[in-house]
């Protein structure tokens, strides 16, 4: 990688995977594109930045051309619950944009991530262990746009031989941007509840198992993953990878180890937790280890200690 293009760098993956590429491989190699362009926000201006929307391909490719990229890293897209309640919307942004970002990178002999998520599985999936490859027939328009993602990689790299990557991302936990509309963001709001008010209210049901990771792992993985041989990628475009996997009670019962006197309760939302209940509880990791050496640092102790330290130099 030399020259890289984030699509969605905005997002709660790109604001970190950006700054960290940029420290890696020099802030004006690293081109930050979104829908909008806050001038106050230090991943716009700690480099090169362009607004594009990822469903105009003429706007993607110029701007690719333009800063002459060798890479494109592409995050734009609705997540789980926002998804489901804009399942047309959710097409088109998460296959059109996709499209769009795989025909620039075949055009431009890019080499190219794009995250899929354990939204591919589905209620028939196995739910303890979860392989690598298994049955994927999942109930939300995520899940479907997610599925039809690693495919079309899949066949833009047999068809063109575009150098396409990617994982299956749990779910993420991070200090430095919000989340955007999933079904565990659950596992970030309890820590801000939790320094804020001293309690939290979970939508998602107790004893509700869901594969996460912490972002620093996340941000790794994707570098990782785009620096290996590529001879040694039997998969390529869907790892799974998973650092931990907790429950709401879990989570708290860590952070009561440092705010005492905190409570969580439990006021379900029928729509997330259905999306939850069809996701597996604990995926294997045993392709990406052995492909490409993943490898998580943070467990539910290590990062619960971390985000709430991060959180109270944030000020929250």
């Amino acid at each position: 990688m030399k020259k890289i293009l984030v699509t969605g760098c905005l997002g709660q993956i790109g604001s970190e995977l950006v700054t960290e590429l940029r420290r890696r491989y020099g802030n004006e190699n690293v081109v930050g594109t979104d829908i909008r362009k806050p001038e106050d926000n230090p991943v716009v201006t700690g480099g090169p930045f362009e607004i594009v929307d990822v469903t105009d391909r003429a706007r993607l490719l110029e701007v690719a051309k333009e800063h002459k990229v060798d890479t494109i890293m592409h995050l734009a897209a609705l997540l789980s619950a926002v998804a489901e309640a804009k399942p047309q919307l959710a097409w088109n942004i998460n296959m059109g944009g996709l499209v769009n970002a795989l025909e620039v990178a075949r055009e431009l002999k890019c080499q190219f991530f794009t995250p899929s998520s354990i939204g591919a599985f589905g209620p028939d999936t196995p739910k303890e262990n979860t392989p690598q490859d298994t049955i994927q027939r999942p109930k939300t328009m995520y899940g479907v746009t997610k599925v039809s993602g690693e495919l079309l990689c899949d066949y833009y790299h047999t068809k063109f031989g575009v150098d396409t990557r990617g994982v299956r991302f749990p779910g993420l936990i991070s200090y430095v941007a919000l989340p955007g509309g999933g079904t565990t963001d659950y596992a970030v709001d309890i820590y801000y509840e939790a320094l804020k008010n001293g309690k939290y209210t979970s939508y998602i049901d107790k004893g509700t198992y869901m594969d996460m990771m912490y972002m620093p792992d996340a941000i790794n993985a994707i570098i990782t993953l785009m620096e290996a041989d590529e001879s040694k990628l039997k998969h390529r475009n869907a790892f799974n990878i998973a650092a931990m996997s907790f429950e709401p009670t879990q989570i708290a019962e860590e952070i009561k180890k440092h705010i005492k006197d905190f409570e969580i309760t439990f006021e379900v939302d029928p729509v997330r937790q259905a999306i939850a209940d069809s996701w597996p509880d604990c995926i294997d990791c045993t392709a990406a280890k052995e492909e490409w050496g993943f490898k998580a640092e943070y467990d539910l102790e290590k990062m619960t200690k971390d985000m709430l330290e991060k959180l109270k130099e944030k000020g929250i």
